[in-house]
């Protein structure tokens, strides 16, 4: 993705979510002020429609921006759930099962194991990684996934003892991909 339709994606999820956090706060009966600032009744969007609007690239992006963060929250709603080896949900999960669990709540269907997972998805860069998206971790061989929750974080189920969390990503060896 180039530069600039970068920035103009982090325009429009900053924008998206000042709409979004008034949004929340008149649907609970709440003040709009108190949600997000105002904006002076003259100022204009920080997007522009010639560099956003009409762009398919754009549109895509903004689209998958708005499904990662519907994953990151079905994601969250599992915290705390114990780790169990061969778990795909409810009440445990394994790695795999946690995002397969997590992506079917969605109405997307992943394999059962990381190594299928990661077979299952379009290979990313790091830099071309947004929340949602899945984080592998081994060599040739894909051992654990997680959910991608930007900033170098990620929602996982770790390992038995443990229970799923929002970690750092703990490697610099990672993959990243996208189910198509």
């Amino acid at each position: 993705m180039n530069r600039a339709l970068r920035a103009a994606c982090v325009r429009l999820t900053a924008a998206s979510a000042a709409v979004f956090g008034i949004t929340a706060a008149l649907a609970i009966g709440g003040p709009a002020a108190s949600a997000a600032p105002a904006l002076p009744a003259d100022s204009a969007p920080a997007v522009s429609t010639r560099a956003v609007g009409r762009s398919a690239a754009a549109r895509s992006v903004s689209a998958y921006l708005a499904f990662g963060g519907k994953v990151l929250s079905v994601a969250a709603t599992k915290r705390g759930t114990p780790y169990r080896y061969g778990a795909a949900g409810p009440n445990a999960f394994d790695c795999s099962g946690y995002t397969s669990w997590v992506y079917r709540k969605l109405g997307r269907k992943l394999p059962r194991t990381a190594h299928a997972q990661y077979g299952a998805t379009r290979h990313l860069s790091r830099s071309q990684a947004l929340p949602g998206d899945l984080v592998f971790f081994g060599g040739r061989y894909k051992h654990h996934v997680a959910i991608y929750a930007g900033g170098n974080r990620m929602w996982h189920a770790p390992s038995s003892g443990r229970t799923v969390t929002l970690a750092p990503i703990y490697s610099k060896r990672v993959a990243f991909g996208r189910l198509g």
